[in-house]
């Protein structure tokens, strides 16, 4: 029997709150963190979310006794939210345990050899050694690298502003000098040989809806982000981290309410003004703040309103990332030697990711990242049981898939390599079961195309090139999350809230 919680109901603010009011379209990590940043500046803030709980893609379902986190199951730069408690007068550690996780992830290549990923240089080096030792040089140049990108891509640019054109002029000598129009794939390839290493060293796009083969060598930024602040997971999962957040809120005396869809973001005179939810209630607000997709945020939220920059014909021609086919399922036995996070790799990798992103094809092949978080926190399932969940990168909508069709003879081709790999006898222990397609994604946390990261982060589509923080079409409208500056992934998110504090006057100044 599957088992929801309630819908969140929490008394509003007194109506003599005269601070200056912010209202957030969606709940998940970016949302989250930007009422955090803003309550602490001294607003008012209403957080708004669809959804019967808090979290957006982060949310969480319980069902048969298990605990499924939706979506991130990988935290890295812990201090992006250590920052967020300190701002609200608290501790992380006070409300969340955070395990670190190691190792990062196990790769299985097609060929039956793996590959173990840690934050341990004697260790890594040894595994590169062990796979491709031909490759030790050229692997030691390479973390270098990603070393520089990271000092630049990340800690000067991540939570800085790309409002103007003279933003990004400011940024392409040194994308230039670290190869930012290379492909991750691309220069992978200048350092290493072994098309095994590569595949280790490259896949780091895809976490965030970005195929490595076109995705900006800028993001080869994440390599160095997880050795130099490791891989963590929350004891209770993700969801965990959604409830500390959702306290932080309400202990600056601020609002989340659930069952909220916001319908239209009201406009005045070229000036966002507040939102009306699809019940018909209008919300005032001297600021909106959106953590819905960005493209669903300008099509449909701004429908009525004329657009120069983020017309209905271009948001028509961006491209938008993979969709995302995900399996939980429970079993009613453990896997002891299955680490927390691992990749299958299938029998093809660049003509895989083509079929994928290109020609949006739904292949028979595939290859898996499987998520098993009892392997840390077993109070996620019942004594004696695995939680797991395994995803597939998948064309999104725009491919036309039938789902309905397609997603059980999927499930049972994924089914059938796990247990005829890793997971050798899964097939009669399953007591468990929920599928999440791009169709879904579309549905439930309205994503464009059913794209499960917004728009894709090739170099065309980053920094100045994608949906500003600030917007540009609509004033005192601002976005956070995914489909805005820096990008998708749980840091990235969480980086465009910071954004909010260099783009957002200060609540005095509406007054």
């Amino acid at each position: 029997m599957n088992a929801m919680p309630p819908p969140i109901a929490h008394a509003p603010p007194a109506q003599t709150d005269s601070r200056t009011h912010a209202v957030i379209i969606g709940s998940g990590f970016g949302g989250l963190a930007a009422a955090i940043r803003l309550g602490a500046r001294g607003f008012r803030v209403t957080v708004l979310e669809r959804l019967p709980e808090p979290g957006g893609r982060a949310s969480v379902f319980r069902q048969d006794g298990f605990t499924f986190d939706a979506g991130p199951t990988i935290i890295t730069a812990p201090f992006l939210l250590e920052d967020l408690w300190v701002l609200a007068g608290k501790k992380l550690s006070d409300d969340v345990e955070l395990n670190s996780v190691s190792p990062f992830y196990r790769i299985h290549f097609k060929d039956g050899t793996t590959f173990d990923c840690s934050g341990d240089a004697d260790f890594m080096r040894a595994q590169v050694a062990a796979l491709a030792p031909a490759d030790l040089a050229g692997y030691e140049k390479f973390l270098s690298l990603s070393e520089s990108i990271y000092q630049i891509g990340f800690e000067q640019l991540a939570h800085k502003a790309f409002c103007s054109w003279t933003d990004m002029a400011r940024i392409l000598p040194a994308l230039v000098r670290l190869s930012g129009y290379r492909s991750v794939s691309g220069i992978v390839k200048q350092y290493i040989r072994d098309p095994r290493l590569r595949i280790a060293l490259s896949f780091h796009p895809l976490l965030v809806g970005g195929n490595p083969l076109n995705t900006s060598a800028i993001y080869c930024l994440i390599l160095h982000l997880e050795r130099k602040f490791g891989v963590h997971f929350p004891t209770g999962g993700t969801g965990a981290l959604v409830r500390g957040m959702v306290r932080l809120i309400e202990g600056q005396g601020n609002l989340l309410r659930t069952n909220a869809t916001v319908s239209e973001i009201l406009v005045e005179n070229g000036k966002a003004t507040g939102v009306r939810l699809e019940s018909g209630e209008a919300i005032d607000a001297d600021i909106v703040v959106s953590n819905a997709c960005a493209g669903w945020t300008y099509k449909n939220l701004l429908a009525r309103e004329p657009r120069k920059r983020w017309s209905d014909a271009r948001i028509a021609r961006a491209k938008f990332s993979m969709g995302l086919f995900v399996w939980y399922f429970g079993t009613n036995r453990k896997w002891e030697t299955v680490p927390h996070h691992t990749i299958l790799l299938g029998p093809r990798h660049d003509e895989l990711l083509r079929d994928v992103f290109d020609r949006k094809k739904l292949a028979d092949d595939f290859s898996l990242y499987l998520h098993r978080p009892t392997a840390t926190d077993s109070s996620l399932a019942p004594p004696g049981c695995d939680a797991f969940y395994v995803l597939s990168p998948v064309p999104n909508l725009l491919g036309g898939t039938d789902w309905d069709q397609a997603a059980e003879p999927y499930r049972k081709g994924i089914e059938k390599s796990l247990n005829d790999s890793v997971l050798p006898g899964l097939s009669g222990s399953i007591i468990s079961s929920k599928i999440l397609t791009p169709r879904e994604f579309g549905s439930k946390y309205l994503s464009m195309h059913g794209a499960g990261f917004g728009m894709e982060p090739r170099l065309t589509q980053s920094a100045w090139f994608r949906p500003h923080n600030k917007s540009e079409d609509v004033e005192n409208l601002f976005l956070v999350g995914a489909g805005t500056h820096p990008g998708a992934g749980v840091p990235g998110v969480l980086s465009s809230a910071r954004v909010l504090d260099e783009v957002v006057p200060n609540a005095a100044s509406f007054r």
